[in-house]
């Protein structure tokens, strides 16, 4: 285990990605603990209005809020997934960033990438059903073509991964390589 450093696997990519499927991998990979955006997003869905002030603004404090509390647990890392969009506030990064800092731990980016025409596949798949992410090729490219993806600006990646190519078992073992991760709980 790394001495008090918390590592942030900071996953990012347009929806249908792999974002979630990844992780699970990298999870099984780490022993790291998966928390991934939809977890928020659901909660407050289940009250909130996408994109509404509370919403917002709760999803926020619930993201910096577990980041604090993992890094001041000593977490030996956990994994976080992400997709960038005009709801989130552009201070978002930076306070993840210093939340994670502020303990001693270290973020990691990591951004998964695919061409269009296989995203627009995946959009409408079954498994994204679980989490009631989107599934609608015509809202996807309505959003996609008026910048709903365009920010908040993301740092430089550590890796980029076109999952496209890989399976996403493939995809968290070149993280683990990139990162030079390993599996804390089989550490002596």
């Amino acid at each position: 285990m790394d001495q008090g450093i918390v590592r942030v696997v900071f996953i990012y990519g347009l929806p249908a990605t792999g974002k979630l499927t990844v992780g699970r991998e990298l999870a099984a990979l780490t022993g790291y603990k998966l928390f991934h955006n939809h977890l928020a997003v659901d909660l407050l869905l289940s009250v909130f209005e996408f994109g509404s002030a509370p919403f917002v603004e709760l999803r926020e404090e619930i993201w910096l809020s577990v980041f604090d509390r993992a890094c001041r647990s000593r977490l030996p890392g956990f994994i976080f997934t992400f997709a960038p969009e005009k709801t989130v506030r552009p201070s978002f990064i930076g306070d993840a960033l210093r939340v994670v800092a502020n303990e001693g731990g270290k973020v990691d980016f990591v951004e998964l990438r695919c061409p269009m025409p296989e995203l627009k596949r995946r959009i409408e798949t079954e498994p994204r059903r679980e989490h009631g992410k989107l599934r609608s090729i015509s809202l996807f490219e309505q959003l996609h073509s008026g910048g709903a993806f365009d920010s908040p600006s993301m740092p430089r990646p550590a890796i980029s991964i076109d999952t496209s190519i890989c399976t996403p078992a493939q995809a968290a073992a070149q993280i683990v390589a990139a990162l030079g991760l390993r599996n804390f709980s089989e550490a002596s």
